[in-house]
């Protein structure tokens, strides 16, 4: 008994302790950054976790922002408590376990958003939340933070004051916002790791992204992994590819490599490449010119590839994007479909920015497949095909066996001189196009496994270099033989709605082989039937109304509130188009429902008057708008008007009848006598969400 516990140990030390060394060797899976600036509506947890099937297949890991409380609304970058306190702008601590429970269950492993290179104070300069973990008290002190912070400004106040502050200097840049925290501090040090201990162990996160991670040495980075053990862990070092591999190699614990870093240089190589309408600028560096040494670090030009396995690569994220304000960083602003699937067919670890997702969903999960349908992973290497202005090809490969050859920009211009004994084409969408070597000898389907809205269309290829291969499909799940319904290859079959499971094989010289198995949901659109959902729910003192908005409308719903009987008083803010209504999930036809809450700051009016609007407006941040509508408190409202009243506030969906009694499928088709696990189902022939 000793011995097979002295065995189990060893294996535990050799599964943890030298556990993933900063990210998995030949990680295969692909990341979702779920969120952009000021995403609070479309992250919060309840809507996300609604979202678990659909991401499921596609997304192996999904970064979430700053989870804890800020003091306020904040996308989580001026933290401030780390252990009690999860009422965040995005939804309760409950909702939050929730969700990272319902997407483990669902293969889906979530990333925390790790911000301790400074920290917000409660009332002062120097003051921080005093909380208790595991029965110990973790509170930072003034001699916590670098004596330098704030360019001395802090130091100056302190003293002022009759505050000490460390000794010690910062070990990386300063930034003024924040109280930069001294990681040479004993005390530091304990607080951050037992915050990593409570984000992977307790709330359930399975790796850390580590925000601006050039403010401190990137030794204490490794210090802290080693500590925790995440199984991946990936920093924010924003600058050029020698200082991120220098990063990456100051991570190292007894020569050893703890974290992966975010790949900015492919970002903008893409960037320039699209911008300047030149794709041969993915084959060169991020300098003035593209001939100088700033490589990506997916790139086999960095050391020989070294860095591939350490690269999460991006396109676009929170930082650089266009953001409400205007402000920038080098967005990208053409051709994000061409630049996805570049991204998705090469080494490293791709990381989809939300935006892209919410837009291009079904050819995103496409170019996934794709990807994973080839085997491609973050050490997999490269070989440039053909290259001009015009277009951009390249294969990537595995051990120098070739697995996709992807082409960018003008596709038809590579096709025409391509050698179909050798490639066959599997997928294409605007300006980009993969091939599968036909040596590969499978039938492929370029509709990805998952959720849709309408009949979908599917294109069938045999990959394979077999003159008259034909294709055998069925929809039913059984295994296609000689005798099943026959196509040609390249040719496109119709997903008609409701739940199918196509399997599709190639057919040659009488012989069933290579066989594909995809599985859809396909929505009806166009249902017009008004159901309320069962999610819309509301306290006993709640001034509020639920908003279910067509789909052509955007993704920032307003109201404006206001009572006709009292000169206008308005409670919404008195600022046209109002106030923010809260996404609260999918109503049965597909349409987005949104819940507007009175907040007594948006009041405008004087002390005493009554509390409640007489008419009420919903729009799409000012238009398009609806009519002027009688309020009615908790009542459900649609683009044509006034529907129903909410009946009352009620915990599940299924609160008038023995708890999920009625039968209830996944969306794969199987049937759950006993739902345990919050997502999407299907019940009485309708998609619902069950908490």
């Amino acid at each position: 008994m000793k011995r097979t516990l002295l065995l189990f140990s060893l294996f535990q030390l050799l599964t943890t302790g030298a556990w993933s060394q900063g990210w998995p060797s030949q990680y295969g899976g692909v990341m979702l950054q779920a969120f952009y600036w000021d995403s609070f509506n479309d992250t919060q947890w309840a809507l996300l976790e609604s979202q678990a099937d659909e991401l499921a297949g596609t997304f192996d890991l999904v970064w979430l922002p700053q989870s804890g409380n800020c003091g306020g609304q904040s996308m989580g970058y001026d933290d401030l408590y780390w252990f009690n306190n999860y009422n965040s702008s995005f939804g309760n601590e409950q909702q939050l376990r929730s969700l990272i429970n319902t997407f483990k269950a669902k293969g889906i492993k979530t990333i925390a958003d790790v911000v301790i290179n400074h920290r917000q104070n409660l009332s002062n300069w120097v003051d921080f939340p005093k909380e208790t973990y595991k029965g110990e008290t973790y509170e930072m002190k003034s001699t916590d933070i670098v004596r330098g912070d704030d360019g001395g400004a802090c130091l100056q106040w302190a003293s002022k004051n009759g505050y000490e502050l460390s000794a010690n200097y910062d070990t990386g840049e300063d930034w003024g916002g924040m109280r930069d925290l001294d990681h040479k501090s004993e005390n530091v040090q304990k607080c951050v790791k037992a915050y990593l201990d409570f984000l992977k162990n307790d709330l359930g996160y399975a790796g850390f992204r580590y925000d601006m991670v050039k403010g401190y040495s990137a030794s204490y980075t490794g210090q802290y992994n080693v500590s925790s053990q995440p199984e991946f862990s990936v920093g924010e070092c924003w600058d050029s590819s020698n200082t991120i591999k220098g990063w990456i190699e100051g991570t190292k614990v007894d020569g050893t490599i703890q974290s992966a870093a975010f790949d900015f240089q492919f970002k903008y190589v893409v960037r320039n490449a699209t911008d300047k309408r030149d794709w041969t600028w993915l084959g060169k560096t991020n300098d003035d010119n593209g001939t100088g040494t700033n490589w990506p670090l997916m790139s086999g030009s960095l050391d020989q590839g070294k860095y591939r396995r350490y690269a999460v690569t991006f396109v676009e994220n929170h930082d650089t994007e266009v953001r409400p304000d205007g402000s920038s960083n080098g967005p990208l602003r053409r051709d994000t479909l061409a630049a996805n699937a570049f991204m998705l067919a090469m080494p490293g670890t791709p990381c989809v920015f939300m935006k892209h997702w919410q837009k291009y969903p079904t050819e995103i999960k496409a170019m996934v497949a794709a990807r994973k349908a080839a085997g491609i992973h973050s050490e997999s290497n490269t070989l440039n095909f053909r290259s001009n202005k015009d277009y951009y090809a390249i294969i990537t490969r595995n051990d120098n066996e070739y697995r996709l050859l992807t082409v960018v920009g003008n596709v038809s211009a590579v096709e025409a001189n391509l050698n179909t004994k050798q490639w066959a084409k599997i997928h294409e969408g605007y300006h980009y196009a993969y091939f599968f070597p036909t040596a590969m000898n499978t039938a492929y389907v370029d509709l990805a496994t998952g959720l849709y809205d309408g009949e979908q269309k599917a294109r069938l290829t045999a990959v394979t270099d077999e003159e008259g291969a034909q294709l055998v499909y069925t929809t039913d799940g059984s295994d296609p033989t000689a005798s099943s319904t026959k196509v040609a290859s390249g040719q496109t079959i119709t997903i008609p709605v409701g739940t199918t499971m196509l399997k599709v094989a190639m057919l040659v010289g009488g012989a069933v082989s290579g066989m594909t198995t995809r599985a859809y949901i396909v929505r009806e659109t166009g249902n017009t039937e008004v159901v309320i959902p069962d999610f819309c729910q509301y306290s006993k003192d709640e001034v509020c109304a639920f908003f279910e908005a067509p789909r052509t409308w955007g993704l920032a719903i307003k109201c404006w509130a206001w009572d006709t009987n009292a000169n206008n008083v308005n409670y919404t803010g008195g600022n046209w188009p109002g106030a923010e209504c809260k996404n609260m999930g999918k109503a049965p036809n597909g349409n987005n429902v949104w819940k507007w809450t009175f907040n007594e700051k948006d009041f405008q009016g004087a002390a005493g008057q009554a509390k409640m609007p007489s008419h009420i407006i919903f729009s799409s941040n000012g238009a398009p708008q609806t009519k002027d509508m009688p309020f009615h408190n908790a009542g459900y409202y649609t683009e044509e008007g006034y529907f129903a009243t909410v009946e009352s506030s009620i915990d599940g969906i299924l609160a008038d009848e023995p708890a999920y009694s009625k039968v209830i499928y996944t969306l794969d088709g199987r049937r759950v006598e006993n739902v345990t696990r919050p997502g999407l189902y299907i019940k009485n022939m309708k998609i619902v969400v069950i908490k």
